[in-house]
């Protein structure tokens, strides 16, 4: 069934960023893939006279559309999160839907704290996240060869196959230290990987990618160009296949994967061999 435009609007609103309104609303609006939505969000709504804003413009919408919007809520305050409900809308609240039964079943109060989810500033995994991130900026596209045996990963693979994207992925969501190393024509004529990732070729993943993919998304960037070029697509693609396989590095291709399935890939590689270090016989004292 092809795609049809629903005229259907969603709002995320929320007393914070709303990136967990927005994290688990997306989720299950991706199950009707056959439909297409209009995203608003309306963040930092802690007060009244905000929530009257957000209301006004929910309903404005509604009224725009034909259709009563759909609102997924992540509102703490309780006279707040009222004062939406007042709109004609789909209502989906967050909190009343998983925290109020959690309350239920715990026999514990949650602490009804806005933006609890986001106040880890102090926190040694926000720490690491944010260490990991410059690390992964500054080891973007082989730029960096410093400290590289820090890394969790290295991505290995031709230039625009979503190397950059997943590395960064890797390290705001699980905080990980990702590199990533362009295979370019130099790598093909010399046989074997960059020289500063030889060292590291345990932590090498390769992500290769369909050639007429490729030559799409090259062409976005390099219009008409040799290295565009379908061809020449294909004879990188090829040749980046054939050294991944020779040193024994595992690959995947990701063009017709998102990042989050790319990630959890990779992820349950670390993890294996993280199991087979730990299983590893340790040698006599």
């Amino acid at each position: 069934m092809q795609p049809v435009a629903s005229g259907r609007t969603v709002f995320f609103v929320s007393d914070g960023t709303g990136i967990t309104a927005e994290t688990f609303g997306s989720s299950i609006l991706a199950q009707f893939d056959q439909l297409r939505f209009q995203i608003r969000r309306l963040p930092f709504v802690d007060d009244l006279e905000k929530a009257d804003d957000a209301r006004a413009a929910i309903d404005e919408q509604g009224e725009l559309d034909g259709r009563i919007p759909i609102v997924f809520l992540t509102l703490v305050n309780p006279a707040i999160s009222a004062r939406i409900k007042t709109t004609r809308a789909l209502h989906l609240d967050l909190f009343q839907t998983f925290v109020e039964p959690l309350e239920r079943e715990l026999q514990v109060k949650s602490s009804h704290t806005i933006g609890r989810f986001h106040h880890t500033a102090d926190s040694q995994s926000y720490k690491n996240r944010i260490e990991a991130i410059n690390f992964s900026l500054a080891h973007d596209d082989g730029q960096s060869s410093r400290n590289l045996a820090e890394a969790d990963v290295i991505l290995v693979g031709v230039s625009r196959s979503g190397k950059t994207p997943t590395s960064l992925y890797l390290s705001m969501q699980y905080g990980l230290k990702v590199a990533n190393y362009p295979l370019i024509p130099e790598d093909f004529d010399r046989g074997h990987l960059p020289d500063a990732v030889v060292p590291c070729k345990a932590k090498c993943f390769g992500l290769t990618i369909d050639p007429m993919r490729l030559s799409d998304i090259r062409q976005e960037r390099r219009p008409n160009s040799k290295y565009a070029a379908l061809e020449n697509c294909r004879a990188e693609v090829a040749a980046a296949e054939i050294m991944m396989r020779r040193e024994g590095i595992g690959w995947l291709s990701t063009t017709t994967k998102s990042i989050e399935e790319i990630a959890t890939t990779i992820l349950a590689t670390i993890q294996n061999r993280a199991l087979l270090l730990s299983a590893a016989p340790k040698p006599l004292k």
